[in-house]
């Protein structure tokens, strides 16, 4: 399974649009080639690196089978017209929040994880990381990942 994302430019870094130090809006994200069988997908933005533990950045889910596109600026709502579903993220937020590790800190790293479910499962919206690992973690086919690195830089006086 294979999936992209503007928000990752060619050199690696996450494109400035996409994070807390400008629109913070939700890049777009494409994929293809899931395994046979595949019936939804889930997609999950952590960083590892943060300073107390792993911070999620978005959780989206009930991705119906068909779909192999999420725009970017998908707005902060529960549950689209289409059935997707939209969980809290470490910021204690509904929806995507942009990379915003703090200023002046080497660059983090985030991890853009697709799931291939085999079945599809219907959450409830609002839910959590662990929570949502719990309900898809033995219906997952196939994973699909891409990382990409941000630093906030401390600009200087003068």
């Amino acid at each position: 399974m294979w999936m992209s994302t503007v928000a990752i430019q060619s050199n690696g870094q996450i494109d400035s649009r996409y994070t807390c130090d400008s629109d913070d809006s939700s890049p777009e994200i494409r994929w293809k080639g899931e395994p046979a069988g595949t019936q939804s997908f889930a997609l999950l933005i952590d960083d590892p690196d943060a300073h107390y533990g792993v911070f999620t950045h978005w959780l989206i889910y009930n991705i119906p089978v068909q779909i192999h596109h999420l725009p970017a600026g998908i707005p902060s709502q529960e549950v689209m017209p289409n059935g997707i579903c939209q969980g809290i993220n470490s910021f204690g937020k509904l929806g995507y929040s942009g990379p915003c590790p703090p200023l002046g800190s080497a660059p983090h790293h985030y991890y853009f994880k697709l799931f291939a479910l085999k079945k599809a499962p219907i959450i409830r919206s609002r839910i959590k990381k662990d929570e949502l690992l719990r309900e898809i973690s033995s219906d997952v086919l196939a994973t699909a990942e891409v990382v990409g690195t941000y630093q906030r830089r401390v600009m200087k006086a003068g």
